[in-house]
Parts: C-alpha cells; structure tokens; sequence
C-alpha cells in the first residue's frame, strides 16, 4: 500500500494509524477516529476545452498539496468502503481520491502529482475506449504501469452509457440484460487486462454520468459491487452501498477554499430521506423531498441545480420537506443540504434527481 506523505514509509504509516485507533480516548486530536470519510471524484487535467468535466493542474496540485500538509490520510478507496462497511474506525480527516474515465490526462498530467505525495487513487474505467485505443484515453500498458505503482482500476461499464436511458423499442427486460453486460463484461475484461488483483474487496462500480435508478441498483449490488454516484455528500452511516456520495470537481468547483471546505464536511444526520429513487417522471416533476433528521438542525438551507435557494416546509423539529418551486428540466438535476456544524464545518447531502426521455 502506498504511503500517505513524502517523507514517511508505508509500514510506518501503517503503525500510526494503528496506535491512532488504538489509544482513541488518550490521543491528542490528530488521531481522533470517526465512521464518515469524504470521497472526491475527477475527470480531465488541464483540458480546458472541457470545463464541466476539467481541473486545472495547478489547481489539482493545489488540493494535494493541501492534504499533505493538513494532516489529512488519502486512503485507497477500496479499503475506505472495507472499513466503513465493517462498522471501524476510520481516522479523522480521511479522504480518497477518485477520477472516472481514464482519460490520457490522468496518466499524463495527474498521475505524476499523486506519485509525487504517494497518494492512492481509484480510477474507474469504460473498457470500450481503451480496448479500441482511442487517443483520449489511456491505454493498458500505461494502467499496468500505474497499477505497479499503487494506482486501482474498478468498472465504469464497457461503453459509457447513459444507463437510464432505453434504446428505442428496447423492452425492460433487455434494458437490464444490456445492463449486465455493460457491468459484468467490463469487468471481466479488466481482470484480463489487469489481472485477478482489479477484483478488490469489494468489488467497486462507478455509474456513467452518475445516474442510476432502483432497478439498476439492484442489478449492480446483484453483481456483488459496491457503486458510486456523483452526488455531493459524505460517506458514513448508515453506509448505503446503492450509491455512495462523491464530491465532484472541476473547472467550477476547484477553488482551494471550495475543496478544503468539502473536504472536511460531515455526513447530514438522517434517519431517511425519501423518495430513494432519483427518477423523475411527469406525475412527480418537481419533486418533493422529505428529510427525516435524527435531531434538529439550526441553518438548514437547501438549493437547486443554478444556486437558487429553495423554500422549506418544517412538519415537526426532525422532519423537513424540500419542493422546487418550478418543475426540474431534463437531464440532472439535484437538491443540495447544508447545515452549519461544529467547529466551522458543515453537514452535506445531496439527492440528485434524473428526468429522463420517455
């Protein structure tokens, strides 16, 4: 496993997070231990002709060195989701780096940073690109070289699909048969590449463009994977393995001040919050949002897509409903929570919302 600072070895890394853990209620703060974690998720480095999915490197260099140098533990991703989903500890101020696609500019412009701090990262791959060598994309040889350095490859599906999205004429059942294949064939063919050590415990799936919807999360936990998401939250419990939160970042949201802000952002507490399902149909558009808080939050605000903030309804002290107050438009949409926390952080959630074409 790769080490978390320049300057420290892996095995010695390893011995503090275990005396971390170990003397939690004698330990100075820095060793604190807590069940959340932030995970932040990338596309492009300095490619600007593509803002909404770019980080500027002198940005991403930027964040690193921020996490270097605030006491921050990258983890690899898959034992980030091991240790939450086993009830452990995690220590404080952890985080893990992820980035979807694997575009040539990982390879070329990020992956040099991320060697040069030792932080894992977890990139997840559509195998159709690479396998047909386009020049946007990185290729096997360049993975294997990563891989041996400490980087890990999880699904992202064979092609890139929007996967809520039916071809025409496409029946539901050869939707999900579709589905599978997109999942389980992309997997099948990273371990080829990259051998049986891409399968990691667990299992890790990213959703194309972030969208997924129940039945597609069955299908995908049905495969024995864990998924992401692209919705803005923290990972904590309960640990909902349907669609984990990430951070997205990019042209818009890179700002140093944005990202430390995020970066240690706690998990809002909920009890539920319903509907589960991010679709939106034309009976339900706009959609109505009922959070049910495990206690009374002072400063709750939540927003639209564009910023605006949103009206809200207080049924009791724990229970509040959120309703845009015109309909959502096509494509992603997404409600965004914050409340002020203890010490100058913030609680986050966010509920994206899909409106897809009939």
């Amino acid at each position: 496993m790769m080490n978390q600072a320049a300057s420290s070895s892996p095995r010695l890394i390893r011995v503090v997070e275990v005396l971390c853990l170990a003397v939690l209620l004698l330990a100075a703060p820095a060793c604190l231990a807590t069940d959340h974690a932030v995970v932040f998720v990338y596309h492009r480095f300095g490619e600007p002709r593509y803002p909404t999915t770019n980080t500027p490197v002198a940005a991403f260099k930027e964040q690193l060195d921020y996490l270097a140098s605030h006491g921050f533990h990258v983890w690899p991703l898959p034992r980030l989701v091991r240790t939450l989903r086993a009830g452990k500890p995690v220590p404080d101020k952890t985080v893990a780096l992820s980035i979807d696609d694997a575009f040539q500019s990982v390879y070329e412009n990020a992956w040099p940073l991320l060697r040069a701090h030792h932080f894992p990262v977890t990139i997840f791959v559509s195998t159709q690109a690479v396998n047909r060598h386009y020049p946007a994309y990185m290729s096997w040889s360049e993975m294997r070289t990563m891989q041996a350095q400490g980087a890990t490859f999880a699904d992202h599906t064979v092609t890139h699909p929007h996967p809520l999205v039916r071809k025409r004429g496409e029946s539901r059942a050869a939707w999900k048969k579709r589905m599978r294949a997109e999942v389980f064939d992309a997997q099948k063919c990273l371990q080829k590449e990259l051998g049986p050590t891409t399968n990691t415990h667990p299992k890790l799936f990213a959703y194309p463009y972030g969208e997924y919807s129940p039945d597609l999360a069955r299908l995908v936990n049905g495969l024995g994977f864990v998924a992401f998401a692209q919705a803005s939250g923290v990972l904590g419990e309960p640990l909902d393995i349907r669609a984990l939160p990430r951070f997205p970042i990019d042209t818009d949201f890179d700002a140093l001040s944005m990202f430390a802000r995020r970066a240690v952002s706690l998990p809002m507490p909920l009890a539920k919050a319903r509907p589960w399902s991010p679709v939106v149909g034309n009976a339900n558009n706009p959609p109505k949002l009922i959070l049910s808080l495990v206690r009374p939050l002072h400063g709750l605000s939540c927003y639209r897509s564009d910023g605006s903030r949103m009206a809200q309804t207080l049924k009791s002290p724990t229970q509040v409903i959120v309703k845009a107050d015109a309909p959502l438009p096509h494509g992603r949409s997404m409600y965004t929570c914050t409340a002020p926390a203890p010490g100058g952080n913030y609680y986050w959630y966010t509920h994206p919302w899909f409106r897809m074409p009939q």
